[in-house]
């Protein structure tokens, strides 16, 4: 099993982790989970953890082959466009993608929104392979967060979204809409299946109660055993019952609405009105 080199950039304002991943053989390279930075109180968005990537593809003379997206992100605004439009690179994601759109369009109103996927580059399918230079990636259906999850397996290191949290945190909450709690176990189960020495880079860190650092790289190995939630062979039942009870105490993330509009197609943000402004929706008493 080829081994891709990993760098990783913590967006401290979202909890976000995006991935630079390439082939050192060849240079080409994937970007993975991208932020826009928002201020949401100021309505402002600013392109200053995307241009930290840019500078990183520029500084390591790599060629960048795609940007993906592992699900339709409820708690930060993508930065994939602006990434295609300076460093090259298609835009991709899994193909219920189309379901998210779906049963998101009617809440935002939008009626102009395609429901097929296409604002993306690429809609991958369960099982999928693509070359990222020499090294073989495959597309993982994992649903359970959102019904669009997927999780890239480049070589030896699976990127896994918000499907799975480091061991000492957990895994991800299951009451967005399309979200279920046992589809979300058996994800994890297909991810625990790989070998033990497989890489598994979370999208996310929140620093677990007692850990003073941020992590986001852990094994199989690890998870299968040490996860608080899914560790040591825990039922599919007792799961279930853990993670909706759990998810019923759950706050809404703060830029769920925006993100989740922007992100439906692709990261663009909406055509300026009249007056050049644009402008995003907030569905009142839907959530």
């Amino acid at each position: 099993m080829k081994t891709p080199t990993v760098e990783s950039f913590f967006h401290r304002d979202t909890n976000t982790v995006t991935y630079l991943v390439w082939d050192p053989a060849t240079a080409e390279a994937a970007i993975i989970d991208p932020v826009l930075d928002f201020d949401v109180a100021a309505g402002r968005t600013a392109t200053t953890s995307a241009d930290t990537l840019v500078e990183a593809v520029r500084d390591l003379a790599l060629s960048v082959r795609w940007i993906l997206e592992t699900h339709v992100h409820a708690d930060h605004l993508s930065a994939a466009p602006y990434l295609k439009d300076v460093l090259g690179g298609e835009i991709g994601i899994g193909a219920h993608v189309a379901d998210v759109q779906s049963v998101f369009k009617p809440i935002y109103n939008l009626d102009a929104l395609e429901t097929d996927g296409s604002q993306f580059g690429h809609c991958f399918v369960d099982g999928e392979t693509f070359l990222l230079g020499e090294i073989t990636a495959e597309v993982l259906h994992t649903p359970g967060h959102t019904p669009a999850c997927v999780s890239y397996r480049i070589g030896d290191a699976v990127f896994v979204g918000d499907t799975l949290f480091m061991p000492d945190y957990g895994t991800a909450r299951t009451d967005f809409p399309g979200g279920d709690a046992g589809q979300l176990f058996d994800s994890i189960q297909r991810i625990l299946s790989l070998p033990d020495e497989t890489r598994l880079f979370m999208c996310h860190d929140y620093k677990a109660p007692g850990r003073d650092e941020y992590a986001w790289e852990t094994t199989v190995a690890d998870q299968r055993e040490n996860n608080v939630h899914i560790g040591g062979g825990v039922s599919r039942e007792s799961f279930v019952e853990m993670r909706e009870s759990r998810d019923r105490t759950l706050r809404m993330p703060s830029l769920i609405l925006p993100s989740i509009q922007v992100n439906l197609a692709a990261g663009q943000l909406p055509d300026p009105e009249a007056n050049g402004t644009r402008y995003l929706k907030l569905p009142l008493n839907r959530f």
